[in-house]
């Protein structure tokens, strides 16, 4: 069999895809400089969240994914982040490819809910392979990709960030159920409010408690008994 080896290079963001979209640079080896008609590849990422330290601003955002920081020495477990394949064309030796992984800003996603609590810094990645290859000089035979082939990459902060800022500039994503998505468009038409926004805007002004009233001042003697000159009630 063909002993493969892979490597991660770099990783980017895509500007012109339609969605969210890291392009990671993959090296490909394959020992003796053997002959690769093409390779079915399957590429499973995870992220590896023990593997790096963590302020407390982050601590505080990965709370509702992990607990406490007293826990994490259970809690810190790998966190899947995407699962791909892609074609790799014929080389011989070695060879470079892209490999294309669709994100989301979904904050009900654990991955996403993870990259969002990072400020600064670098992810930490596995990235597991699998697949068929198709090798030979002369004709070709079939070999499985061993499942055992994998590659760390830490991926910088800053590039996840970029990506985000390219489709949501500026904002947040919230996933609702199609029922309250139903709601709150009949709410928008009926009141004629011309974005998400104002329409989001003006429930949290509807449910905002009442503005408090300044205390009553002081009460003066003479405004509660009558004045000498006055005649009392019989």
């Amino acid at each position: 069999m063909t002993e493969f080896a892979f490597t991660c290079t770099g990783v980017r963001a895509d500007p012109y895809a339609a969605g969210p979209t890291l392009v990671f640079r993959l090296r490909i080896t394959a020992a003796g400089g053997a002959r690769v008609h093409a390779i079915a590849l399957r590429c499973q990422i995870r992220i590896e969240p023990a593997r790096r330290g963590y302020g407390p601003a982050e601590a505080e955002g990965l709370a509702d994914l992990f607990g406490e920081r007293s826990r994490w020495g259970n809690t810190l477990q790998p966190v899947q982040f995407a699962q791909v394949s892609v074609m790799v064309p014929s080389f011989t030796g070695e060879t470079e490819t892209d490999l294309v992984v669709p994100c989301t800003y979904d904050m009900d996603i654990a991955a996403t809910r993870y990259f969002e609590a990072l400020e600064e810094g670098e992810v930490p990645l596995l990235l597991l392979f699998s697949g068929t290859a198709f090798t030979g000089d002369a004709g070709f035979r079939v070999e499985p990709v061993p499942w055992d082939r994998e590659a760390t990459y830490r991926m910088p902060v800053p590039v996840w960030r970029e990506m985000v800022e390219q489709h949501f500039p500026g904002c947040g994503w919230l996933r609702l159920p199609r029922d309250t998505m139903d709601e709150l468009l009949a709410y928008r038409s009926r009141h004629a409010l011309a974005s998400w926004e104002a329409t989001v805007r003006a429930l949290l002004d509807a449910a905002a408690p009442p503005q408090s009233q300044d205390p009553p001042g002081p009460v003066r003697l003479g405004a509660i008994l009558p004045r000498l000159t006055e005649r009392a009630a019989p």
